[in-house]
């Protein structure tokens, strides 16, 4: 494995740094190393001392405390703080929540908001459970509703048109109350992968509907205008509730979405009920937040924080033993400081989130490493011992980490809201009004070289794709260790294991090495679940988490899975059946005809139809554009047949010859396509976003490849690039490297590379 030898940092993730958080000039070169990176990031966030009172060395003093446990890889803010901090955007949160209005003026402020937030690099959560169902009367307008799904899409619409400067992708979690009269539409808006892409899902599951879903009973659906039973022609509208609870099941099973929120919970647990109602969470659903409130989030390398050597009376029956808990005491009280000092350094998207956020001054400490922990101190992370200590990790973070912000609260003041708050209640000061939130860590556990938040290994070795389309063998580095020490490496073995999910079947690993290497594939959804209950029961928010399933699980394992997260506590859970999304039928391509006959079984389907290419005029017109890409300078000469174009002409300066043949193998592909009628909104969508090794920063937008860098100037001129289907939700493999794509804390990340959705 490679690594930075001036902070250790693995080849990786040196990688993703350069891709999404290092500086970049005007022409997309990396202008600040790793240490600089640090370095801005724990100056500025330090700069917020001075606010209370701190000299110029007690600042300088917090700089290097947060520096340290950073370039140490103990601890690492969430991506919107190392990438903003200390730069002129300087917007550090990850997770906004805003309010969806039933009003065509309401729904339309909330999409500019949202837009703004995309743009600053933040990710969105909205409940369309305000809105009147489909087909309701409009007195302004005499004309009827479009529904929450309807207007879902147009969110979604507006999400694809706003990049983020080429570091985060538009991000958003939809919500709809299971008691809203649309919920069965919204339960299938995803079965379409094609379709409201930027978004996850989440049905709002009530404690009575639950109920009612355990006494096998209807349950009433609610106007949302009226907060009254919903009635249609004079008569009330009830809903099957095992039914409605089987159809989530069916479409989880299918897609991995909707997932599911268990509301009540989440509002019963909020320490600000009293004056305001969570409707939504962040889009990964581990940060539940009302309306106009915002969260920074940061984790702790539990790896970090175990004794190298263990103690040498050591055993793995008292794993407590190994933890050093001062330094993870340290690193909490660290973390409640540093998230605080956000809060202060912070440059809000809109004057409402500024506000709201100022008034519950919500922080998310959470964790990372968890596997790494386990492996360390030789316990099966699907164990009772694992379930044990989990549950006692998190106490100790919690509890710790509230002491402090009580501790900061005296000298800092209390946030505003905590007069209306359980705090006040029960007499105790406190800074913040969450601490604790168990996030994804998609590509902030690659740069400290960890593993993702509280999931196990996805696997033990993979294959990474180089530049030159040849295969390495990445292996998990507390393995790799074990393995040459106790001499059963070989790369023989390390490719094979590449080649499987788990270890289990490989006699030449020890038991004792099998026995503690667990992987996702070993590990029951019962397990899954009861690791996220562990850490859930002392989190003040929410715990970001996937049961991964095989693919041959059935529709009564997510069905128990979803039961179980709810009568042990857990706040919401996405589940993902390997494979589900790969084998998703987007489109029959059959006319209503054809459908109907084949369904029927009366008729054979018609033969497909030879496409002839037109033949090319003598003379075309045309004209010649140029885009800067990572391989040079590349001219695209596009001719048109009356107003559409008809061939494509590209070719790059200053490259190698393999460049030059692939360039212009696309060109005479798509050249070829548009002479057989293919519309160039296909086209584009085909090739936009294809992910190269040299992605570079031009005019605005990143141009990550020759082919979309050509898509970029077809959509420019003639395209619209309305058709897309989203790669990274449809397919297993990265958009970027050809990798597996691993589903893990509700989001997806490409080990190999780095990609994250999140």
């Amino acid at each position: 494995m490679h690594i930075d030898r001036q902070l250790g940092l693995t080849e990786n993730a040196m990688k993703v740094l350069e891709r999404r958080y290092l500086i970049k000039d005007d022409e997309g070169k990396v202008v600040e190393s790793p240490k600089d990176l640090f370095t801005r990031v724990a100056r500025h966030i330090a700069k917020a001392e001075y606010k209370y009172g701190l000299d110029d060395a007690d600042v300088k003093r917090t700089e290097e405390r947060y520096y340290n446990a950073i370039a140490n890889r103990e601890f690492m803010p969430n991506s919107p703080t190392l990438m903003n901090a200390g730069r002129p955007l300087g917007q550090l949160s990850a997770c906004f929540v805003l309010p969806v209005g039933d009003s065509m003026e309401e729904i339309f402020e909330t999409i500019k908001h949202a837009a703004l937030i995309h743009k600053s690099g933040g990710g969105t959560g909205f409940a369309f459970s305000r809105l009147r169902p489909r087909n309701s009367v409009v007195a302004s307008t005499s004309g009827v509703a479009s529904g929450p799904v309807s207007f879902m899409k147009v969110f979604n619409s507006a999400t694809e048109a706003v990049k983020q400067g080429g570091t985060r992708r538009g991000a958003n979690m939809g919500i709809l109350r299971v008691d809203h009269p649309d919920i069965m539409e919204f339960i299938s808006c995803k079965d379409d992968l094609s379709q409201v892409t930027n978004f996850n899902i989440s049905v709002a599951l009530t404690d009575e509907f639950m109920n009612a879903v355990e006494e096998n009973r209807e349950y009433d659906l609610i106007d949302p205008r009226t907060g009254k039973l919903y009635e249609l022609d004079g008569k009330p509208q009830k809903l099957d509730a095992r039914k409605v609870f089987d159809e989530i099941v069916k479409h989880a099973w299918l897609t991995g979405e909707p997932g599911v929120i268990f509301i009540d919970s989440m509002n019963r647990k909020n320490p600000t009920n009293k004056c305001e109602k969570i409707e939504a969470t962040n889009p990964c659903g581990e940060q539940p937040l009302p309306p106009y409130d915002s969260c920074n989030l940061a984790s702790i390398n539990l790896g970090s924080v175990v004794y190298e050597p263990l103690p040498g009376d050591y055993s793995p029956d008292e794993p407590e033993k190994g933890i050093n808990w001062e330094k993870l005491l340290d690193l909490v009280k660290m973390g409640v400081n540093f998230l605080d000092n956000v809060i202060d350094m912070n440059k809000y998207p809109i004057p409402e989130i500024e506000q709201q956020t100022l008034s519950n001054r919500r922080i998310g400490l959470g964790v990372m490493g968890w596997a790494d922990m386990l492996v360390k101190l030789q316990i099966p992370y699907n164990s009772e011992k694992a379930f044990e200590l989990g549950e006692k990790v998190m106490e100790f973070i919690n509890s710790k980490g509230h002491i402090h912000s009580s501790e900061m609260a005296k000298t800092r003041g209390k946030f505003p809201k905590w007069k209306d708050s359980i705090y006040a209640d029960e007499g105790v000061s406190m800074r913040n009004a969450t601490i604790t939130t168990i996030a994804p860590t998609g590509t902030i556990s690659i740069i400290a070289g960890c593993s993702s938040g509280i999931e196990p290994y996805f696997a033990i070795s993979y294959n990474r794709n180089v530049m030159d389309n040849t295969n390495l063998i990445e292996v998990n580095p507390l393995f790799e260790k074990i393995a040459k020490e106790r001499g059963f490496y070989s790369t023989e073995l390390m490719e094979k294991i590449a080649a499987s999910n788990s270890l289990k079947e490989f006699d030449e690993i020890p038991e004792d090495v099998k026995r503690v290497f667990v992987t996702a594939a070993d590990v029951t959804p019962e397990e899954h679940i009861r690791t996220q209950a562990a850490f859930q029961k002392h989190c003040d928010s929410s715990v970001s988490k996937t049961i991964n399933l095989p693919n041959e699980a059935t529709e009564d394992d997510v069905r128990t899975a979803y039961w179980q997260a709810f009568k042990t506590g857990c706040k919401g859970v996405t589940i993902y059946r390997d494979g589900s999304r790969q084998n998703q039928v987007l489109s029959t391509g059959k006319t209503p005809g054809e459908k109907k006959a084949a369904e029927q079984g009366d008729a054979e389907p018609l033969p497909p139809q030879k496409v002839m290419p037109k033949e090319r005029p003598t003379t075309l017109d045309g004209f010649t554009d140029k885009i800067v890409t990572g391989y040079g300078n590349l001219y695209i000469t596009i001719n048109k047949f009356g107003n559409k174009p008809f061939e494509v002409f590209a070719q790059i300066g200053k490259s190698g010859f393999s460049t030059m043949a692939d360039t212009e193998a696309i060109s005479r592909l798509i050249s070829l396509a548009l002479r057989s009628g293919v519309d160039v909104d296909d086209i584009i969508d085909q090739l936009v976003g294809i992910g190269g090794a040299s992605p570079i920063y031009q005019e605005g937008e990143m141009v990550m490849s020759i082919p979309d860098a050509i898509a970029k100037i077809l959509k420019k001129h003639f395209g619209n690039g309305h058709h897309k289907i989203d790669r990274d939700v449809n397919l297993e493999a990265c958009p970027d490297c050809g990798g597996r794509i691993q589903h893990e804390s509700g989001c997806l990340v490409c080990p190999s590379c780095g990609f994250s959705r999140c």
